[in-house]
């Protein structure tokens, strides 16, 4: 069976290759925001939906002025692929599955493009890009090869799709889906996982594994903080450096921005590395299933006191992550209905306390059970998986 698997790794590039690559980055906005302008024109004038392969030839010919010249020194690809993005975008929105495409802004916008599947070339620690280096001599096509941070990430000679260069504000990342065959993996005996999400602890589960909250530990609450002060300090540098109704971006306000956009960075990626130790060390148990709740997040973020607490949670991503990681397993995923009573069930006898406040965290039964609410509600949940999977 062919398996599609999507990695992404970061780049280093050097001063030169970071230029080329802003320079893709800008004509990739150039040619989509060229495309909005010919459709809006072609709906006023009534003239209807025009296609990719029409507003490609009519680019090839727009490149051709001489305001347009710089655009030979970029790869035919990039652009290509960026008129290609805009009509899918519009033809999402005839089909009413999103909103009417927009024009990509220099300053909001981020940065990407796209590179040719066919000529993308990997090695165990390099990427080689198409048009990095225009220079036909070969000491100078080197600078088409630009170094990845991780060894062996990316698989070496397999089919490639859609690879996409990007920048976060820091990094250049690529990102790229490769096909492989899958091999075949038995499904496992052993017993199955119920787990319940929480504010308190991340993840309790039915065999009494408990997953605590990475954003109560003082690595955390400190890296808050800091950032907290840089924002104040940015925030008085604006009022003081503001000109009438306008505010003057400084040197060192943009400086203290960027250490801000560091920490937001680097809290991204510890939450995000928690929930992928979290999630793996559940698989590695190899149960035959696991039960989890279907969680009403956009519901639960309405409440501005648990609000913030539950968007750094991730429990969307913890359930992504599940997800995929259990279909490479041969493990069966089970989503318990959202009205599925588990905490207020009495996993021994079944009775249902309706009455149950958030506030009580031990569940006290009439039929003499008194457990934990969360480790109570893992195990109904386990007990709602063996009757599905059964």
């Amino acid at each position: 069976m062919i398996v599609k698997k999507s990695y992404k790794v970061m780049l280093l590039p050097n001063n030169k290759q970071k230029t080329k690559m802003f320079l893709y980055a800008g004509a990739t906005r150039y040619a989509y925001n060229w495309v909005i302008d010919k459709e809006k024109e072609s709906y006023e004038n009534k003239n209807g939906f025009i296609s990719d392969y029409e507003l490609r030839k009519q680019f090839t010919q727009f490149k051709k002025q001489d305001e347009n010249q710089w655009l030979y020194g970029i790869s035919n690809d990039v652009t290509k692929q960026a008129i290609k993005d805009a009509c899918n975008a519009y033809k999402m929105f005839f089909e009413k599955k999103s909103a009417i495409p927009k024009y990509k802004s220099k300053k909001k916008s981020k940065p990407s493009f796209y590179q040719d599947c066919v000529k993308i070339k990997f090695t165990e620690t390099y990427v080689k890009l198409e048009g990095i280096a225009n220079n036909r001599k070969s000491n100078r096509q080197k600078l088409n090869w630009v170094r990845l941070s991780e060894k062996g990430r990316i698989p070496i000679d397999a089919k490639y799709m859609n690879p996409r260069i990007s920048f976060d504000g820091i990094n250049w990342w690529i990102s790229v889906t490769v096909e492989f065959e899958d091999s075949f993996k038995e499904i496992p005996k052993n017993d199955g996982i119920g787990i319940d999400l929480g504010i308190k602890d991340l993840a309790i589960c039915s065999d009494g594994n408990i997953y605590k909250n990475i954003n109560k530990t003082d690595k955390i609450r400190k890296i808050e903080k800091r950032k907290k002060r840089l924002q104040r300090k940015v925030s008085r540098k604006y009022q003081i450096n503001k000109k009438g109704q306008k505010y003057c971006k400084t040197h060192n306000i943009v400086k203290n921005e960027t250490a801000i956009l560091k920490l937001n960075h680097r809290l991204t990626n510890i939450r995000k590395d928690y929930l992928h130790q979290t999630t793996t060390s559940i698989i590695n148990r190899e149960p035959r299933f696991i039960c989890i709740e279907d969680l009403n997040v956009s519901g639960m973020v309405k409440n501005r006191k648990l609000s913030k607490a539950i968007q750094q949670q991730s429990f969307y991503e913890f359930h992504r992550q599940l997800s995929y990681k259990c279909k490479n397993n041969n493990i069966q995923l089970i989503l318990a209905d959202r009205f599925f009573p588990s905490s207020k069930m009495c996993s021994c006898c079944g009775n249902i306390k309706d009455d149950l406040k958030l506030s009580d965290r031990v569940y006290k039964c009439d039929c003499g059970n008194i457990i934990d609410r969360d480790f109570n509600a893992a195990i109904n949940l386990k007990m709602y998986g063996e009757r599905i999977a059964s």
